[in-house]
């Protein structure tokens, strides 16, 4: 089978290898659909696990399964999740799936930027999920991401009448932005400094698009969402906080970065600060249900559907985080 070899964001080489073979208790799955995620660019994540197979939005059709295997049968359309938990660590049992060890290690053979994948058993048992036929495989490439922006705004007690501010207005911030509006938000605000952007942002919810290089905007929210790394961005969040607001980080500095923190403005003006890594099965099966009652609109984000063959330019689209907003790639699409 193809697959595409990520070196870095600028070298991402089609090579072939062996279909995985699978046992009695596993599934192969046929990628039909699977997105460049933002961490997929994080260079400084990635490139030290290089050579590697990224991708882990995958939507497709099971092709085999094990004997064993009762709960699904070849033909299958299915969203399957990379990373799953073990349903019984303390994390688990207190609600917080996505620090448990076993979520952190589990993953699927190789990445979703192949033809195919192997499902392992604890993969199979956990993170697999049919896709309504209402869900097209390009809008199951969303169910991962959208997931991570359902259970961040539940950890942030997002509830209608809240004013929003999201500060960068990529494929996160969009589906934060929808998200946002779904739940009955008083005001939606978006920044970016990629005018692209702010006009995707406006298109799909923000009531105020505002130019992060400008000054002096003057917004508050009661919440804010922070979709970037830029430590800019990082510092405007607690500018634009309103008093008994809340902070949601969504995206990570890179480790050993220090942020200093306002702990006066913190305490005396009742700021909360929270963060969220990842989605818990929960939260995908959430995610399916919105995806597939048009609660928000996924479809009208894919800017680009790239063969594998040019999966180093659909890295390079979202590493530049320039005229682009949801790129997909289609392994077993001719090209």
């Amino acid at each position: 089978m193809r697959v595409a070899m990520y070196y870095n964001n600028r070298d991402v080489r089609t090579e072939e290898m062996q279909i995985p073979k699978i046992n009695e208790n596993e599934i192969l799955v046929k990628v039909i659909a699977c997105g460049v995620c933002g961490s997929d660019v994080m260079e400084w994540y990635r490139v030290k696990k290089a050579p590697t197979i990224l991708g882990h939005e995958v939507a497709g059709v099971i092709e085999k399964v094990g004997k064993n295997v009762k709960k699904y049968k070849k033909g299958d359309r299915v969203f399957v999740s990379h990373h799953v938990p073990c349903n019984k660590c303390k994390y688990c049992l207190n609600n917080e799936h996505t620090v448990c060890d076993m979520l952190r290690t589990t993953n699927f053979d190789p990445g979703g930027f192949s033809q195919y994948v192997r499902v392992p058993k604890i993969n199979v048992e956990r993170g697999v999920f049919l896709l309504p036929d209402e869900i097209s495989f390009e809008e199951g490439t969303f169910v991962e991401p959208l997931a991570c922006v359902i259970r961040g705004q539940r950890k942030a007690g997002m509830k209608a009448g809240k004013s929003v501010l999201v500060i960068g207005s990529g494929i996160s911030g969009i589906l934060h932005i929808q998200m946002a509006k779904t739940a009955g938000a008083s005001k939606i605000f978006a920044t970016d400094i990629n005018d692209y952007r702010l006009k995707a942002a406006k298109r799909f919810g923000a009531d105020n698009v505002i130019n992060a290089k400008e000054k002096g905007a003057g917004i508050l929210g009661d919440l804010v969402i922070v979709c970037t790394s830029a430590l800019s961005a990082i510092k405007q969040a607690f500018e634009s906080v309103d008093r008994g607001g809340t902070i949601l980080f969504f995206a990570p500095t890179k480790p050993g970065v220090e942020i200093p923190l306002p702990l006066w403005r913190v305490w005396h003006d009742g700021i909360t600060i929270t963060n969220s890594y990842a989605g818990s099965p929960e939260d995908i099966t959430a995610a399916i249900d919105v995806i597939r009652a048009g609660k928000v609109n996924v479809k009208d984000m894919i800017t680009h559907r790239l063969a594998l063959e040019e999966a180093g330019k659909g890295f390079q689209l979202v590493a530049s985080a320039q005229d682009s907003i949801k790129v997909i790639i289609e392994p077993n699409r001719q090209f």
